[in-house]
């Protein structure tokens, strides 16, 4: 199905050195680390819903993705599992799995467009109707006016469906107009946004296109092939839909294996050892194929197979600094199963997807309690026995007495789609009060507030509550909202969390500190740590520190450069992005994760870091400028595209680009601290001040906007207020030399010598070699 807007936040620091006194700090900065975001592939189909030749634009490295007609040669197809395999083939085909995608059809169809049907949503209205033989959607598309679109064919199933559109350049659009099949109504997968064309996100835009966002997890292997220079696909797969293949991975040489062997006249079936063919996958090999499409994350290869792990081909989004999840690992964007369950307690002892879903159904495989009492009753040394009456306080057969209302909550995508949180977390009324992450208590008694649930629970189960758990997601959630008083606690959490998964998130919330030696010294620790998640993540987090003068994190990293897993190599690649050898392995990995995801606005992004590490700043500047004319009502592209153009020389549209992302969020005091340096480089000291003052009004704790704000005052000849901003300054960050330093300049040639004193002395405290401040010191009497 089409995924609404995954972005997540992209947050930029400028790189620039400080100013000398009373000048304010010129320079917008270059690109900062950039966010990832889950990335799907797309595909294209021809109108009569054969799958297209899809030839390649360009050859691929072999060893990265292998040849697109050789690897399709290895398939067999479906039909051909029914000849030993029938019964399995019958759970499968009416499943959401085997009806994935398809052509429409007449039967589950032709009802929800004849007779028409027409709805409303938000200030627009769309008509389903079946006209001349074709099944059509009348909307506001292309254009201004609304006219009728062609569906070509039906992607999900239950419990919504949704349509594709042809397009040209081999693309298919997927409809916001959704059909619910379970009540026979129509509705729009946005809800009451009121999405219009031109938007990143609407019907016609890049972020509901098929081809990037859809297809690889709807049809069987499945090549975007997406060709940059022509803006254009030749999307290309084995076959549509989930199918057999999807999962146990190429057939071919099974099936003739098979077939040889039963003409041969050898009693029949064969042995499953006997058979050449087949390799029993271990538990990470099914879990990695589960997860390649359950999972938000970003896509590396674009050629997942059944066999693989899958960190070889995608970088895991896992809770860290921005709100994707809860603190405590439960879902709040679509983050999918795979990630909160990796990070569960039952995933730490070698529970996986198998274990509770049915394998050609994907249901679970018994009703109710029974399911989870398959291993709680005893039967597992490392599961607790559990009474669910006795435990969860509600009678057999009334709600909240089964296990998966309180530990699996549901919530809501695409307006029908109720999904389950596999982090199996523990309901904490505690943590809603502190921090406003939501409980399974009050999910459903939605008339009662936490402190209800806080008296109820405590009465229950006592100090029980005052787990682990509960200890990591406070400290989880006072680091993500930039508390220093959690740096320590965190670090103490980085040695004696057991999951790998909590200790990589960790790592990613220590990376706003990462500049503190016992921060640094603590993650480079894990470098070597035998999970590929928690070594690509120490890898992303010590790479701000690659131009600190002295830094020893380049050579530390090379190595990773080599490591056996792809998502650390690539990530090693971009952090060591300015020196990495484009021909060495990770080099051309890295160059192949850029290239793939070139058709969306971050993956353009991505591009314009790359060059401009290589300072191939004209080049970074159409990229930019490309990704913003692909998602117009980005605040972060436009911010990015503002510092090259103010590296470029183009201070005139820097400011634009930076009015913009002002306009478009207006509560982000860094694209206001931003405008105000633009505002600068332009000569406009009042605009400076104005746009400065507006950031420190947003966020009163931007030590940068202060620190600017006081030595614009200063230019304007304001002393006493710039000493004012200067001091807000020194105490959002009291580590700073230059913010001390810059208050004596003032206070010196204000005669107030014994203040300058104190505060140049504070700057050559922090900083023993910061000359100016040393040379202002003997200056003074």
């Amino acid at each position: 199905m089409a995924k609404g807007s995954m972005k997540a936040p992209l947050r930029s620091r400028s790189a620039a050195p400080g100013p000398s006194p009373g000048r304010v700090w010129l320079a917008l900065g270059g690109l900062a680390v950039l966010a990832v975001i889950a990335s799907f592939v797309w595909q294209h189909f021809t109108t009569n819903g054969r799958p297209a030749p899809g030839n390649p634009p360009a050859s691929a490295d072999e060893d990265i993705v292998p040849d697109q007609a050789a690897t399709y040669a290895l398939y067999a197809g479906s039909s051909t599992c029914t000849e030993c395999h029938d019964p399995a083939h019958a759970e499968w085909a009416p499943s959401n799995h085997g009806l994935a995608e398809r052509r429409l059809d007449a039967k589950p169809d032709l009802p929800a467009f004849d007779p028409p049907k027409v709805f409303q949503h938000a200030s627009q209205t769309t008509e389903a109707r079946f006209v001349n033989g074709r099944y059509e959607l009348v909307s506001l598309g292309y254009g201004t006016n609304r006219a009728p679109y062609e569906l070509v064919r039906v992607i999900g199933n239950n419990p919504l469906r949704q349509f594709l559109i042809e397009r040209p350049g081999g693309r298919l659009q997927v409809s916001e107009a959704c059909w619910d099949p379970l009540t026979n109504e129509w509705f729009n997968v946005y809800g009451a946004e009121d999405r219009m064309p031109g938007e990143w996100g609407h019907w016609t835009g890049r972020g509901m296109g098929w081809n990037a966002m859809c297809a690889a997890c709807h049809n069987t292997r499945v090549r975007k092939n997406y060709d940059e220079t022509t803006d254009s696909y030749h999307t290309a797969m084995t076959e549509p839909t989930v199918s057999c293949e999807a999962c146990h991975g190429p057939m071919k040489d099974h099936v003739v294996w098979q077939r040889s062997w039963r003409s041969s006249g050898k009693p029949w079936p064969p042995k499953l050892e006997l058979d050449p063919t087949l390799a029993k996958p271990s538990t990470n090999q099914v879990f990695s194929m589960c997860g390649s499409c359950h999972a938000r994350r970003a896509d590396l290869t674009g050629d997942f197979r059944p066999g693989d792990d899958f960190m070889d081909h995608y970088s895991l989004t896992i809770p860290d600094e921005t709100d994707i999840y809860y603190p405590d690992g439960q879902v709040r964007e679509e983050d999918y199963e795979f990630a909160a369950f990796l990070g569960s307690r039952m995933h730490f002892r070698g529970v996986v997807c198998m274990d509770c879903h049915t394998p050609h159904q994907a249901l679970p495989a018994l009703k109710g309690n029974d399911l989870c009492l398959r291993c709680h009753n005893g039967s597992r040394e490392d599961s607790p026995v559990i009474d669910p009456v006795a435990h969860g306080f509600h009678a057999e057969y009334k709600s909240g007495n089964l296990c998966t209302e309180c530990h699996m909550p549901v919530t809501p995508y695409m307006q029908r789609h109720w999904r389950h949180d596999h982090g199996f977390t523990v309901p904490d009324p505690v943590l809603t009060k502190e921090f406003g992450i939501p409980n399974a208590c009050n999910r459903c008694h939605k008339d009662k507030d936490a402190d209800w649930s806080i008296e109820w629970t405590g009465k229950w189960y006592g100090e029980k509550m005052n787990r682990p758990g509960r200890t990591r997601t406070r400290w989880l959630a006072r680091a993500r909202a930039g508390n220093p008083e959690a740096r320590a606690p965190l670090l103490e959490l980085l040695n004696t969390e057991e999951v790998p998964y909590w200790q990589a998130s960790i790592i990613m919330l220590l990376r706003q500190w990462i500049e503190a030696p016992e921060v640094a010294a603590a993650v480079r620790a894990k470098l070597g740590h035998p999970d590929p998640l928690v070594r690509e993540k120490a890898v992303r987090s010590l790479e701000p520190l690659l131009p600190v003068p002295g830094s020893e994190v380049g050579g530390l990293l090379r190595p990773m450069l080599e490591d056996p897993v792809r998502c650390v190599r690539v990530a090693a690649a971009w952090a060591l992005r300015a020196s990495v050898d484009p021909a060495s392995r990770a080099g051309r990995e890295l160059q192949h994760m850029l290239d793939f995801n070139a058709d969306q606005p971050t993956g353009q992004l991505q591009k314009a870091v790359y060059d401009l590490a290589h300072n191939h700043l004209e080049s970074a500047y159409n990229h930019l400028k490309k990704a913003v004319a692909w998602d117009p009502n980005s605040p972060p592209l436009r911010h990015e595209l503002a510092v090259v153009c103010s590296m470029t020389g183009r201070s005139r549209d820097a400011v634009d680009q930076l009015e913009a992302a002002c306009r478009l969020d207006p509560n982000e005091a860094e694209y206001a601290y931003k405008l105000a340096l633009a505002w600068n480089e332009m000569g406009n000291l009042q605009q400076t001040v104005k746009a400065l003052e507006r950031a420190v009004g947003i966020n009163p704790r931007h030590a940068r906007a202060w620190y600017n704000l006081g030595l614009a005052r200063n230019q304007l000849n304001q002393p006493e207020a710039a000493i004012d901003a200067l001091l807000r300054a020194e105490s959002a960050n009291p580590n700073d030399p230059r913010i001390p330093y810059a208050r004596a300049t003032i206070l010196a040639r204000l005669g107030r010598l014994e203040e300058a004193k104190t505060a140049a002395s504070r700057a050559v405290e922090l900083q023993r070699d910061f000359a100016e401040a040393r040379q202002l010191l003997d200056q003074l009497p």
